[in-house]
Formats: C-alpha cells, structure tokens, sequence
C-alpha cells in the first residue's frame, strides 16, 4: 500500500524536471572543453583527473537521486534563479536559501582556497560546470509564477508533458543526435565573432540572456509540434553553443 501511494504522489506531484537533460549538458562541456586554456586545464585535471567537462556537467543532477539531505534540500535551489518579468537579477537578488548565483560564488571559493579538500573542490567544480548549463535554459531564470513552465501542462507531438520538459530535453531529444554530434555541429557554426562577443563570465549577463527569451517561449495553445520546434531550435542551438563558450571562459578566468 505503501508502495502504491508513493507511485501515485510521484504521478500527481512531479518534481522539477532538470535543466537541459544529460544531452544537453554534455553538448555544453563538449564545446567547452576545447577553449580551456593550458592553465584551466591542468588545474581541472587536478581536481577530476581525465574526467571530461561533458561527463562532469551531469553529476549535480545525478545526485539529486541521493537521499541525502544536502541533496534533497540544501542544493536543490542552486539550480535557477528567480527574476520577475521586466525586472533583472540584481533587483531581486536571491532568497534566503540562496540560488545558482550565491552558489556559483561559494563554489569559486572553494576552487580558490589552497586549503580546500579536495572532495569539497571535486563538488565545487562538477557543479559549477553544470550550473552554467542551467543559467543558459531560459526556464531556469524563471518568472516565480509556474516553477520555471513545470507548470504549463503541453503536449508535444501528442506526448503529455510540461513546457520545462520540452526546453530540457523534449526539443533536443527529437534531432536524435548524439552528444558529440550535436556538439560537433554548432561547435563549427560558433564564428570567431560570435565566440570572442559572447567569453563573458559574468553570470549577470547569461541571466538577462534567459529571462529575455524566457518571455518569448510560452506558446498560446498547448499543443506544440513542428511549428514550435522551427520555432525555437534555432534558440536552443544558440543558448548551447553560448554556454560552452561561458562555460570555458568563466574556467579560465577562474583558474587563471
């Protein structure tokens, strides 16, 4: 019975879906990767030895499994942040359990103190690169009215899902690429224009970024297919080339 009634709060009661999915936060590290200058690169070796930036940028999301309190309660806000239409971050700033900006910063002082263990840099660091992923999902810079489009119940190509879903991994899933393909194609689309325009560190920028786009995603109707996806790929294309050019800049500053 007890079984029973936990499946059924689970079907009821969905927890927030994960920025990106696994795919999609891979294509981030995989762009990335390459940018690193020698200096970031051997320092992140010291911390996760050959463990690549495209397997690091999943684990924050894989350990929410855990039932760990830190886990389940601690971390779970470093995901998102919150900014209200027609304002920026820095006018609401974060909330008392804190968001994916205080943590990107307690985590660069983690990875900046020598004395630091190296489990607790491990951590810093995985979730580091993964909370810049997130920074670049539009829903993750959410509106504070539907869980980031948790809430906004969609169809898409007559699957039942939410709007938050389709952004995550709905959109990527159906080009049926691999990682490293998918990777492979906009890393070659990325001008160096584009690239030197967008090796801005601040999470500041990547925020204002999302919650722009956010405003402009939310469709009329609830059934959502070919139109929204010609829509919107071109975007989701842009935000993922973007956060692997963030994601190594904000790295080699960091460690520069």
């Amino acid at each position: 019975m007890r079984a029973l009634l936990a499946v059924l709060l689970v079907l009821l009661f969905p927890s927030p879906a994960h920025a990106w999915g696994q795919n999609g936060h891979r294509v981030t590290g995989a762009i990335a990767e390459p940018l690193l200058t020698p200096t970031a690169a051997r320092a992140i070796r010291e911390i996760i030895g050959s463990e690549t930036l495209a397997e690091a940028s999943t684990w924050a999301d894989e350990m929410r499994s855990s039932p760990d309190p830190f886990w389940q309660s601690t971390a779970n806000p470093w995901h998102y942040v919150t900014v209200p239409p027609r304002k920026f971050y820095a006018d609401v700033g974060a909330p008392s359990e804190g968001d994916a900006v205080t943590a990107l910063r307690k985590f660069r002082e983690t990875l900046k103190d020598p004395k630091a263990a190296l489990a607790d840099k491990q951590l810093a660091l995985r979730f580091t690169i993964h909370i810049i992923g997130d920074l670049h999902q539009p829903l993750h810079a959410g509106n504070g009215a539907d869980k980031g489009g948790n809430d906004v119940r969609v169809t898409l190509f007559g699957e039942q899902t939410n709007l938050h879903a389709v952004w995550d991994s709905g959109l990527i899933d159906r080009r049926q690429l691999s990682f490293t393909e998918y990777a492979s194609f906009l890393r070659r689309l990325i001008t160096p224009v584009e690239q030197q325009e967008w090796a801005t560190p601040d999470p500041r920028a990547w925020i204002a970024e999302s919650a722009a786009i956010r405003d402009t995603i939310y469709p009329e109707g609830d059934q959502l297919s070919w139109s929204y996806a010609y829509q919107h790929n071109p975007t989701i294309d842009r935000r993922l080339a973007q956060a692997g050019v963030r994601m190594a800049a904000y790295l080699n500053e960091l460690f520069g």
